[in-house]
């Protein structure tokens, strides 16, 4: 699964990890993510999210 990079503050979302902090097990695709969900370190939404090369 791709991971995926906050464009504001830089935190990558691995999908092997999750988000378990924030309710997000293991596992979860970034595509899979609840709408509601922001980034753990700044909090912005999934669309400020860009695919990692």
């Amino acid at each position: 699964m791709k991971k995926y990079v906050c464009d504001a503050c830089g935190y990558i979302y691995d999908p092997a990890e999750g988000d378990p902090d924030n309710g997000v097990n293991p596992g979860t695709a970034f595509e899979d993510l609840p709408d509601d969900w922001t980034c753990p370190v700044c909090g912005v939404g999934k669309d400020d999210f860009s695919p990692e090369d």
